[in-house]
Protein backbone atom coordinates (compact mmCIF):
# COMPACT_ATOMS: atom_id res chain seq x y z
CA UNK A 1 0.00 0.00 0.00
CA UNK A 2 3.16 2.29 0.79
CA UNK A 3 4.35 1.14 -2.29
CA UNK A 4 1.49 2.32 -4.26
CA UNK A 5 1.20 5.59 -2.40
CA UNK A 6 4.58 6.97 -3.26
CA UNK A 7 3.96 5.90 -6.94
CA UNK A 8 0.96 8.11 -7.61
CA UNK A 9 2.96 10.60 -5.47
CA UNK A 10 6.07 10.39 -7.85
CA UNK A 11 3.51 10.38 -10.91
CA UNK A 12 1.75 13.41 -9.65
CA UNK A 13 5.19 15.64 -9.32
CA UNK A 14 5.94 14.32 -12.51
CA UNK A 15 2.45 15.42 -13.74
CA UNK A 16 2.66 18.83 -12.61
CA UNK A 17 6.47 19.40 -13.55
CA UNK A 18 5.98 18.81 -17.13
CA UNK A 19 2.99 21.08 -17.14
CA UNK A 20 4.80 23.82 -15.87
CA UNK A 21 5.74 26.62 -18.71
CA UNK A 22 8.73 26.37 -20.19
CA UNK A 23 10.44 29.55 -18.03
CA UNK A 24 10.17 27.31 -14.99
CA UNK A 25 11.97 24.31 -15.98
CA UNK A 26 15.06 23.33 -16.15
CA UNK A 27 17.43 26.31 -17.69
CA UNK A 28 19.76 25.76 -20.46
CA UNK A 29 22.75 27.33 -21.74
CA UNK A 30 22.11 28.39 -25.35
CA UNK A 31 25.32 29.61 -27.37
CA UNK A 32 24.56 32.45 -29.70
CA UNK A 33 27.23 33.20 -31.96
CA UNK A 34 26.99 36.53 -34.63
CA UNK A 35 29.00 36.75 -37.74
CA UNK A 36 30.21 39.85 -35.87
CA UNK A 37 30.02 42.04 -32.89
CA UNK A 38 30.78 45.51 -33.80
CA UNK A 39 27.58 46.68 -35.94
CA UNK A 40 24.14 47.89 -34.86
CA UNK A 41 22.58 45.34 -36.22
CA UNK A 42 24.44 42.36 -34.07
CA UNK A 43 23.60 43.85 -30.99
CA UNK A 44 19.45 43.39 -31.88
CA UNK A 45 19.73 40.08 -32.53
CA UNK A 46 21.52 39.81 -29.33
CA UNK A 47 18.77 41.72 -27.46
CA UNK A 48 16.24 39.84 -28.92
CA UNK A 49 18.19 36.39 -28.28
CA UNK A 50 18.18 37.69 -24.72
CA UNK A 51 14.38 38.31 -24.54
CA UNK A 52 13.49 35.02 -25.81
CA UNK A 53 15.96 33.51 -23.17
CA UNK A 54 14.66 35.33 -20.03
CA UNK A 55 11.48 34.11 -21.26
CA UNK A 56 11.79 30.57 -21.60
CA UNK A 57 14.58 30.17 -18.38
CA UNK A 58 17.46 29.60 -20.53
CA UNK A 59 20.30 31.57 -20.33
CA UNK A 60 22.75 33.18 -23.45
CA UNK A 61 26.18 32.96 -24.21
CA UNK A 62 26.89 35.56 -26.91
CA UNK A 63 30.23 35.21 -28.78
CA UNK A 64 31.59 36.16 -32.12
CA UNK A 65 34.29 37.33 -34.19
CA UNK A 66 34.61 41.04 -34.17
CA UNK A 67 34.95 40.81 -38.02
CA UNK A 68 32.57 39.52 -40.32
CA UNK A 69 34.82 37.88 -42.29
CA UNK A 70 36.79 35.79 -39.48
CA UNK A 71 35.80 32.58 -40.02
CA UNK A 72 38.86 30.68 -38.56
CA UNK A 73 37.82 33.11 -34.93
CA UNK A 74 33.86 31.92 -35.22
CA UNK A 75 35.12 28.08 -36.19
CA UNK A 76 37.17 28.74 -32.89
CA UNK A 77 34.13 29.89 -30.65
CA UNK A 78 31.72 26.90 -31.96
CA UNK A 79 34.40 24.27 -30.68
CA UNK A 80 35.02 25.90 -27.60
CA UNK A 81 31.11 25.86 -26.67
CA UNK A 82 30.84 22.03 -28.04
CA UNK A 83 33.82 21.39 -25.38
CA UNK A 84 31.95 23.68 -22.69
CA UNK A 85 28.60 21.02 -23.81
CA UNK A 86 26.32 23.51 -24.54
CA UNK A 87 22.66 22.68 -24.72
CA UNK A 88 22.19 24.31 -28.52
CA UNK A 89 23.97 26.53 -30.82
CA UNK A 90 22.66 29.36 -32.70
CA UNK A 91 25.00 30.38 -35.33
CA UNK A 92 25.44 33.02 -38.27
CA UNK A 93 27.69 31.16 -40.53
CA UNK A 94 30.56 33.98 -41.79
CA UNK A 95 30.72 30.86 -44.46
CA UNK A 96 28.63 28.77 -46.56
CA UNK A 97 30.91 26.13 -46.44
CA UNK A 98 33.35 26.61 -44.05
CA UNK A 99 31.38 25.81 -40.60
CA UNK A 100 29.64 22.65 -41.69
CA UNK A 101 32.39 20.65 -40.36
CA UNK A 102 32.31 21.85 -36.85
CA UNK A 103 28.60 22.42 -36.64
CA UNK A 104 28.45 18.21 -37.88
CA UNK A 105 30.18 17.38 -34.83
CA UNK A 106 27.78 19.29 -32.62
CA UNK A 107 24.63 17.98 -34.16
CA UNK A 108 26.77 14.29 -33.70
CA UNK A 109 27.34 15.15 -29.87
CA UNK A 110 23.48 15.90 -29.29
CA UNK A 111 23.92 19.83 -29.45
CA UNK A 112 21.34 20.84 -31.98
CA UNK A 113 21.86 23.61 -34.23
CA UNK A 114 20.10 26.39 -35.33
CA UNK A 115 21.37 28.51 -38.45
CA UNK A 116 20.48 32.32 -38.47
CA UNK A 117 20.92 35.32 -40.85
CA UNK A 118 22.48 33.76 -43.13
CA UNK A 119 22.08 30.38 -44.84
CA UNK A 120 23.93 27.42 -44.90
CA UNK A 121 25.46 24.43 -46.27
CA UNK A 122 23.50 21.54 -45.79
CA UNK A 123 19.95 20.16 -45.27
CA UNK A 124 17.54 21.33 -41.84
CA UNK A 125 16.50 18.25 -39.84
CA UNK A 126 19.92 16.52 -41.06
CA UNK A 127 22.89 18.99 -40.63
CA UNK A 128 21.08 21.95 -38.45
CA UNK A 129 17.45 21.82 -36.74
CA UNK A 130 16.22 25.04 -38.26
CA UNK A 131 17.40 28.27 -40.55
CA UNK A 132 15.80 31.38 -39.33
CA UNK A 133 16.20 34.74 -41.05
CA UNK A 134 15.04 37.24 -43.97
CA UNK A 135 13.99 36.21 -47.56
CA UNK A 136 17.22 38.06 -48.55
CA UNK A 137 16.27 37.57 -52.51
CA UNK A 138 12.75 39.75 -51.50
CA UNK A 139 14.67 42.08 -49.98
CA UNK A 140 17.18 42.50 -52.85
CA UNK A 141 13.87 42.47 -55.19
CA UNK A 142 12.31 45.50 -53.22
CA UNK A 143 15.57 47.40 -53.08
CA UNK A 144 16.01 46.79 -57.02
CA UNK A 145 12.18 47.90 -57.83
CA UNK A 146 12.20 51.14 -55.84
CA UNK A 147 15.00 52.06 -56.83
CA UNK A 148 14.04 51.69 -60.57
CA UNK A 149 10.98 53.48 -59.90
CA UNK A 150 12.89 56.37 -58.44
CA UNK A 151 14.85 56.57 -61.74
CA UNK A 152 11.17 56.53 -64.05
CA UNK A 153 13.18 53.55 -65.48
CA UNK A 154 15.89 55.53 -66.57
CA UNK A 155 19.73 55.94 -65.20
CA UNK A 156 23.39 54.61 -64.55
CA UNK A 157 23.12 52.17 -61.47
CA UNK A 158 26.11 50.98 -59.17
CA UNK A 159 26.01 48.10 -56.94
CA UNK A 160 28.35 47.30 -54.12
CA UNK A 161 28.25 44.38 -53.06
CA UNK A 162 29.67 42.73 -49.20
CA UNK A 163 31.67 39.74 -49.59
CA UNK A 164 32.11 36.34 -52.13
CA UNK A 165 31.15 34.32 -49.03
CA UNK A 166 28.39 35.67 -47.86
CA UNK A 167 25.45 34.14 -48.98
CA UNK A 168 22.79 36.51 -47.53
CA UNK A 169 24.43 38.96 -48.68
CA UNK A 170 24.92 37.54 -52.17
CA UNK A 171 20.98 36.67 -52.32
CA UNK A 172 19.69 40.28 -51.95
CA UNK A 173 22.47 41.90 -54.61
CA UNK A 174 21.01 38.73 -57.33
CA UNK A 175 17.69 39.89 -56.32
CA UNK A 176 18.06 43.82 -56.93
CA UNK A 177 20.22 42.57 -60.25
CA UNK A 178 17.22 40.58 -61.57
CA UNK A 179 14.98 43.73 -60.80
CA UNK A 180 16.97 46.51 -62.42
CA UNK A 181 17.86 44.18 -65.58
CA UNK A 182 13.81 44.07 -65.62
CA UNK A 183 13.72 48.28 -66.91
CA UNK A 184 15.79 48.62 -70.39
CA UNK A 185 16.25 51.71 -69.82
CA UNK A 186 18.90 51.49 -66.79
CA UNK A 187 22.42 50.26 -67.35
CA UNK A 188 24.52 48.64 -64.34
CA UNK A 189 27.81 50.38 -64.55
CA UNK A 190 29.49 48.05 -61.63
CA UNK A 191 28.15 45.03 -60.05
CA UNK A 192 31.50 42.88 -59.23
CA UNK A 193 33.03 45.53 -56.45
CA UNK A 194 33.58 43.92 -53.13
CA UNK A 195 33.71 46.29 -49.91
CA UNK A 196 35.07 44.02 -47.64
CA UNK A 197 33.86 43.16 -43.89
CA UNK A 198 33.47 46.88 -41.72
CA UNK A 199 32.52 50.39 -43.09
CA UNK A 200 35.80 51.92 -43.00
CA UNK A 201 36.52 48.77 -45.08
CA UNK A 202 34.04 50.08 -47.35
CA UNK A 203 34.39 53.63 -47.91
CA UNK A 204 38.23 53.06 -48.54
CA UNK A 205 36.37 51.00 -51.92
CA UNK A 206 34.04 53.53 -52.46
CA UNK A 207 36.80 56.21 -52.72
CA UNK A 208 38.77 54.14 -55.35
CA UNK A 209 35.72 54.40 -57.42
CA UNK A 210 35.16 57.99 -57.74
CA UNK A 211 34.64 58.36 -61.24
CA UNK A 212 31.84 56.12 -60.78
CA UNK A 213 29.89 57.38 -58.41
CA UNK A 214 30.05 60.45 -60.05
CA UNK A 215 28.28 59.00 -62.88
CA UNK A 216 26.07 57.11 -61.05
CA UNK A 217 22.32 58.28 -61.03
CA UNK A 218 21.47 54.86 -58.54
CA UNK A 219 23.21 53.16 -56.20
CA UNK A 220 22.71 49.85 -53.78
CA UNK A 221 24.29 48.39 -51.26
CA UNK A 222 24.07 44.95 -49.48
CA UNK A 223 24.32 45.58 -45.66
CA UNK A 224 24.48 47.84 -42.90
CA UNK A 225 28.40 48.12 -43.27
CA UNK A 226 28.49 48.94 -47.07
CA UNK A 227 25.74 51.29 -46.72
CA UNK A 228 27.66 53.34 -44.08
CA UNK A 229 30.87 53.09 -45.89
CA UNK A 230 29.21 54.48 -49.18
CA UNK A 231 27.25 57.16 -47.35
CA UNK A 232 30.49 58.42 -45.72
CA UNK A 233 32.59 58.59 -49.31
CA UNK A 234 29.08 60.21 -51.16
CA UNK A 235 29.86 63.09 -48.31
CA UNK A 236 33.15 63.26 -48.65
CA UNK A 237 32.75 63.46 -52.55
CA UNK A 238 30.01 66.08 -51.84
CA UNK A 239 27.54 63.53 -53.71
CA UNK A 240 25.03 62.62 -50.55
CA UNK A 241 21.35 63.75 -51.75
CA UNK A 242 22.31 64.28 -55.32
CA UNK A 243 22.15 60.77 -56.52
CA UNK A 244 19.11 58.03 -55.60
CA UNK A 245 20.63 55.75 -52.79
CA UNK A 246 18.90 52.57 -51.11
CA UNK A 247 20.58 50.81 -48.60
CA UNK A 248 20.12 47.60 -46.35
CA UNK A 249 19.29 47.43 -42.31
CA UNK A 250 18.17 50.28 -40.38
CA UNK A 251 20.88 51.52 -38.15
CA UNK A 252 20.61 54.65 -36.07
CA UNK A 253 22.77 56.44 -38.14
CA UNK A 254 21.19 55.70 -41.35
CA UNK A 255 17.87 56.23 -40.32
CA UNK A 256 18.94 60.02 -39.75
CA UNK A 257 20.47 60.09 -42.98
CA UNK A 258 17.21 59.32 -44.93
CA UNK A 259 15.70 61.60 -42.63
CA UNK A 260 17.96 63.93 -43.53
CA UNK A 261 17.54 63.41 -47.85
CA UNK A 262 21.00 61.71 -48.03
CA UNK A 263 19.49 58.40 -48.09
CA UNK A 264 16.05 57.37 -50.44
CA UNK A 265 15.54 54.23 -48.57
CA UNK A 266 16.40 51.15 -46.52
CA UNK A 267 15.55 47.54 -46.56
CA UNK A 268 14.51 46.51 -43.04
CA UNK A 269 15.19 43.19 -41.22
CA UNK A 270 13.53 42.49 -38.09
CA UNK A 271 17.23 41.75 -36.10
CA UNK A 272 15.54 41.44 -32.69
CA UNK A 273 13.26 38.74 -34.25
CA UNK A 274 15.30 36.82 -35.35
CA UNK A 275 17.81 36.43 -32.45
CA UNK A 276 14.16 35.95 -30.38
CA UNK A 277 13.27 33.12 -32.71
CA UNK A 278 16.41 31.37 -33.06
CA UNK A 279 16.94 30.92 -29.20
CA UNK A 280 12.75 30.08 -28.98
CA UNK A 281 13.30 27.62 -31.81
CA UNK A 282 16.50 25.89 -30.03
CA UNK A 283 14.62 25.67 -27.06
CA UNK A 284 11.72 24.50 -28.29
CA UNK A 285 13.30 21.46 -30.07
CA UNK A 286 15.54 20.74 -26.79
CA UNK A 287 12.44 20.15 -24.79
CA UNK A 288 10.78 17.98 -27.69
CA UNK A 289 8.89 20.32 -29.96
CA UNK A 290 8.21 19.94 -33.55
CA UNK A 291 10.22 23.23 -35.13
CA UNK A 292 9.66 24.15 -38.72
CA UNK A 293 12.83 23.77 -41.19
CA UNK A 294 12.56 27.63 -42.13
CA UNK A 295 11.51 30.81 -40.40
CA UNK A 296 10.67 33.80 -42.41
CA UNK A 297 11.14 36.80 -40.16
CA UNK A 298 10.14 39.27 -42.74
CA UNK A 299 11.33 42.34 -44.98
CA UNK A 300 9.78 45.44 -45.77
CA UNK A 301 11.25 49.00 -47.47
CA UNK A 302 11.70 51.75 -44.99
CA UNK A 303 11.19 55.42 -46.59
CA UNK A 304 10.93 58.83 -45.32
CA UNK A 305 7.02 58.59 -46.34
CA UNK A 306 6.07 55.56 -44.48
CA UNK A 307 8.60 55.73 -41.40
CA UNK A 308 5.73 57.25 -39.04
CA UNK A 309 3.76 54.60 -40.00
CA UNK A 310 3.06 51.75 -36.64
CA UNK A 311 4.32 48.87 -37.73
CA UNK A 312 7.65 50.44 -39.41
CA UNK A 313 8.11 52.40 -36.26
CA UNK A 314 7.58 48.94 -34.39
CA UNK A 315 10.25 47.15 -36.38
CA UNK A 316 12.74 50.14 -36.08
CA UNK A 317 12.12 50.23 -32.23
CA UNK A 318 15.66 50.35 -30.98
CA UNK A 319 17.13 47.94 -28.12
CA UNK A 320 17.63 50.42 -25.11
CA UNK A 321 20.95 49.49 -25.08
CA UNK A 322 21.47 51.00 -28.73
CA UNK A 323 18.89 54.37 -27.78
Amino acid sequence: MKKTLMSLLALAVLTVVWNLPLHSQTRLKIAVIPKGTAHAYWKSVEAGAKAAAQYLGAEILWNGPAKENDKAQQISVIKQFIKEGVAGIAVAPTDYTALAKPLSEAMQKNIPVVIFDTPMKGEPGKDYVSFVGTDNAKGGTLGGEHLAKLLGGQGKVLLLRFASTQVSTTERENGFLEAIRNNKGIRIIADNVYAGATTEEARVVCMKMVDKLKSAEGIFCSNESTTQGMLLALRKCNLAGKVKFVGFDTSIPLIEAMKNGEIDALVAQDPTKIGYYSVKTLVEYIRGGKVPPRIDTGVQLVTRDNLIDPEIQKLLRMPDALK
